[in-house]
């Protein structure tokens, strides 16, 4: 009885030790999506996109890995939690900037943080946050892409109509949303062609493969390329298994020939 004890901890502790390598893994998982209303014939468009930063420190090689490639840097949610020191936020931040412009979008977990001390951050570091608002980025000086925001859903202070009220019909639309189930409330009309979520984590920790989230991934929904990402860090606890943490470069590009 005393062997097996002592074996079944040795084994908690291995795995504890791997729970807490794998959460901290610094990956970049590339995604190429064509689509029809990108122009044919211009140069692609690349940007970095990261989620669920929480408590993490952003390893500075992430961000090299994407510097010169990504144009600009978009944050899906929970750049923070509760007790995580605006300083390292701060940090964080300077760090994407040096990809390129950075965009914002609330999570559920941004909340927790003092609004107005966060606001301040980003002043200082020149973030642009899109709370039911739109930005835009030229492909060649003619053609927009949208770079949608909508609040967090958690909160119910979502607001699509809103956020599209800047956008034309001829603008190509991509969706921020930190919460996955905006994609229930995306009507035909909204036009939508690329959406970025996180929020899940993928589950975070995966039991024998099994969580309550499904994997991080790109689905095709209402005809819509939907990526939820994995996340970057971990809440609760800093342990992750079998969902590793993420970050995320892509391309758009047109699936025509330029005529």
């Amino acid at each position: 009885m005393f062997a097996f004890l002592w074996i079944a901890s040795l084994l908690g502790i291995v795995l504890l030790m791997y729970m807490r390598y794998e959460a901290s893994l610094n990956r970049l998982v590339r995604h190429r999506f064509l689509l029809n209303e990108y122009p044919a014939g211009e140069e692609p468009c690349t940007f970095f996109f990261i989620s669920d930063i929480h408590r993490r420190k952003i390893d500075p090689g992430l961000v090299e890995e994407a510097t010169g490639k990504a144009r600009f840097a978009v944050i899906g949610g929970d750049l923070l939690e509760k007790g995580v020191p605006l300083s390292r936020t701060e940090e964080n931040l300077r760090l994407l900037k040096r990809i390129g412009p950075v965009f914002f979008v609330w999570g559920n977990n941004d909340y927790e943080a003092d609004g107005e001390a966060l606001a301040a951050v980003f002043a200082r570091t020149g973030v642009r946050t899109l709370r039911n608002a739109a930005d835009f980025v030229c492909v060649n000086g003619k053609k927009r892409i949208a770079l949608i925001g909508v609040d967090d859903l958690t909160t119910e202070n979502e607001n699509l109509d809103e956020a599209l009220q800047s956008v034309q019909p001829d603008d190509l639309r991509i969706l921020i949303s930190h919460n996955p189930k905006m994609i229930h409330q995306l009507h035909e009309w909204d036009d939508i062609d690329v959406m970025l979520s996180g929020h899940t984590h993928g589950g975070q920790i995966r039991i024998l493969g099994l969580s309550r989230y499904r994997r991080g991934g790109v689905r095709k929904a209402r005809n819509v390329i939907h990526l939820i990402s994995n996340g970057y860090g971990t809440t609760l606890v800093p342990l992750r298994l079998c969902a590793k943490p993420e970050a995320h470069l892509i391309t758009i590009e047109s699936n025509r020939r330029p005529s």
